[in-house]
């Protein structure tokens, strides 16, 4: 077994190189310059704001410097024309990475039902973007875990990671994750983490922005409302301490950290610093 050292290095590392999460409101534009150039930026899609504020807002990133990963939904695209539209709107603005997802829209705007189904025609195209798809560790509301398993084999192909949806259960990521990698899963995971604020904040953040959480879906994250039971403040670095060994394991392929920071740009960024102590 890694002496723990090990694992508080690892930590550290995750957390200084740690992807950021935004959602594209006006109100989070005066706190970009407090992101770090190095910092990737992911740029979130839903159904309350559409896929043109995503695309204004990773233009707007994209021209301050930092390297993007813009989301993309599935159910909001209505076809292939606009889908070729949009990859030369993103290639043109210098976007690399695209997070697709299937999007939380109750009916699909064309032809895209699922992400898989926008990703096959996307592989057809010269998009040259890095792919990453979604992963749930506690299930999908709407959606069972045999057919989650189903469509993450069939991306695996087209993608280079994967993202999971929130999870405050060490224990429940690990269990899943070792299930996916005896599946034949082998994509990396980059752990999708919230950033150290009040658990009540985070449920209500999470419920009013409308970023893909509904109370059933936060009913299943048991981690997190053990916390709000107790009256506890969420550690991020908590969290990952109790992954452990796992986070140095070549079979688990853990690389790298995606934080929702819930626009909390300032708790976000000195989190990673104060964990991850300052980048070369």
């Amino acid at each position: 077994m890694p002496p723990r050292n090990e694992v508080g290095a690892k930590i550290a590392a995750l957390a200084r190189a740690g992807d950021l999460e935004l959602i594209p409101l006006k109100s989070v534009q005066e706190q970009l310059p407090l992101i770090p150039m190095e910092t990737t930026v992911a740029v979130t899609c839903s159904v309350k704001f559409g896929i043109e504020r995503t695309v204004d807002y990773a233009e707007l990133l994209g021209n301050a410097g930092h390297r993007v990963r813009a989301h993309l939904a599935a159910r909001q695209v209505p076809d292939r024309a606009s889908l070729a539209e949009l990859v030369e709107r993103l290639q043109g603005i210098g976007v690399k990475q695209l997070h697709v997802i299937g999007g939380d829209a109750d009916e699909p705007a064309g032809k895209y039902a699922s992400s898989m189904d926008l990703i096959e025609d996307l592989s057809t195209m010269d998009h040259g973007f890095t792919l990453s798809v979604a992963c749930y560790p506690e299930g999908h509301p709407k959606i069972s875990d045999e057919v989650l398993f189903e469509a993450l084999k069939q991306k695996q192909p087209y993608a280079g990671f994967m993202i999971n949806q929130l999870c405050f259960d060490a224990g429940t990521l690990v269990s899943w994750l070792s299930s996916m990698r005896a599946a034949g899963i082998t994509l990396p995971l980059r752990i999708g983490l919230a950033p150290p604020i009040n658990p009540a904040k985070l449920v209500d953040l999470s419920l009013r922005i409308g970023v893909g959480s509904s109370v059933r879906y936060l009913s299943k994250q048991h981690g997190l409302l053990g916390s709000l039971l107790r009256g506890k403040f969420y550690k991020p670095e908590k969290l990952l301490a109790q992954i452990g060994e796992a986070l140095l394991s070549p079979e688990m392929n853990v690389d790298g950290l995606h934080i929702f920071s819930f626009n909390q740009v300032r708790a976000t960024v000195e989190w990673q610093q104060k964990v991850g102590g300052p980048s070369s």
